[in-house]
């Protein structure tokens, strides 16, 4: 039965890299000219598509081209590869964890800037011995979050606000929080006139995995460590049974004894944390100051990663290395050929395309007695 439910997944995204295959072809001027050609145009069209992926995989795993004269140098694009992975495994599992427990956490956003606030300004703000510098600095980026998601959990069981409407808005609320902070206040960094914060000292950052050569951090460790956390969080806790029995019907659980208000702003809470603890990593292990644009677009690909990983940790984590190879990889792609950057995105959205429709996925595949497992619905997230 689990093999059957990654089967959709990973047949989903052969058919995205099949259709992205084409469009890199044919976006190829040199292909288009050999339309007379049918033969010439197909393989020119195999080898240009071909050349695309090879580049990919060049940024984002291996390049032969560093390995010279040092093997281990060729793994720079992997190290990178878990750099960007790191904030959406954790941005991922707070989408996957509301899912689960029959919430739309589209504030993802908003929470890994407010755990980025925090942990910066305890980053840069105050002299603390390393490691204790760190935790301090963690632990800020999760209060922060978990209060600001945990506000949404409370507004939904007290007063019946949506959690979509009041997400979104306090995505807004965050972002241009962040605008006031870099540009009025201590956050702003002295001789500084743009949005630029100050750089949280050595002791506060994460140490390289893998030496100072390559940037991968203990944030990565940190993330797997989380999806372990959310994972027996659902499975062997209380709590995560109460979780998971409020999204799957809120009224029974209610009638069982079951306080569904207590239920929802924990696991909001704890959401947001999750994403805060994504803005942490992002500023401690490889960006140091804060910038306006420092949540990216890390909480919106948080809800693609989950939706990939089917809403368990283990799928997110590794919906969110797939997409921090793409990230990774699009740059080396783009220099190394004729490729747009968009058309990574493009893959993207072909994956989520594809995932959001099970039923076409099984029909072109042929596998009509395969169950679709998991899916989203308007109340949440059912298996």
């Amino acid at each position: 039965m689990k093999l059957k439910k990654l089967l959709l997944p990973a047949l989903s995204l052969l058919m995205a890299l099949i259709v992205s295959g084409l469009l890199v072809a044919f976006s190829d001027a040199k292909v288009l000219a050999l339309k007379n050609n049918p033969l010439s145009m197909l393989a020119k069209g195999f080898s240009t598509s071909g050349s695309a992926y090879w580049a990919l995989f060049r940024g984002s795993i291996f390049d032969p081209n560093l390995a010279h004269g040092n093997f281990w140098g060729g793994f720079y694009p992997f190290s990178e590869t878990l750099v960007m992975a790191s904030p959406l495994i954790l941005t991922g599992l707070s989408v996957a964890l509301a899912f689960r427990a029959g919430l739309f956490n589209i504030g993802a956003q908003g929470q890994f800037i407010a755990g980025a606030i925090g942990a910066s300004w305890v980053g840069f703000s105050f002299h603390l011995p390393i490691v204790i510098h760190s935790l301090a600095a963690i632990a800020a980026a999760l209060v922060f979050s978990g209060v600001y998601g945990g506000f949404v959990g409370f507004l939904k069981s007290r007063t019946g606000a949506h959690e979509v409407i009041v997400t979104i808005m306090l995505n807004y609320v965050a972002g241009y929080f962040l605008l006031w902070l870099l540009s009025t206040t201590a956050f702003l960094r002295p001789g500084r006139k743009d949005p630029l914060a100050p750089e949280v000292q050595q002791n506060a950052r994460l140490p390289h995995l893998f030496g100072s050569e390559f940037r991968a951090n203990l944030g990565f460790i940190v993330a797997l460590l989380a999806a372990g956390a959310v994972w027996w969080l659902l499975n062997r806790s209380t709590w995560g049974f109460r979780f998971r029995a409020v999204g799957a019907n809120a009224a029974a659980s209610r009638t069982a004894g079951i306080s569904v208000a207590r239920a929802t702003t924990t696991v909001m809470f704890i959401a947001g944390a999750l994403a805060g603890l994504g803005g942490a990593v992002q500023i401690l292990g490889s960006e140091y100051a804060m910038t306006s644009g420092v949540g990216g677009s890390f909480g919106f690909d948080a809800i693609t990663v989950a939706l990939l990983g089917r809403g368990t940790p283990l799928g997110t984590v590794f919906a969110a290395l797939l997409f921090g190879a793409l990230r990774a990889g699009g740059l080396t792609m783009q220099a190394s050929t004729d490729t747009p950057l968009e058309l990574v995105l493009v893959i993207q959205a072909l994956v989520v395309l594809f995932i959001a429709a099970p039923a076409l996925i099984k029909s072109i595949f042929r596998l009509k007695n395969l169950e679709s497992g998991q899916a989203v619905t308007s109340k949440g997230w059912n298996g």
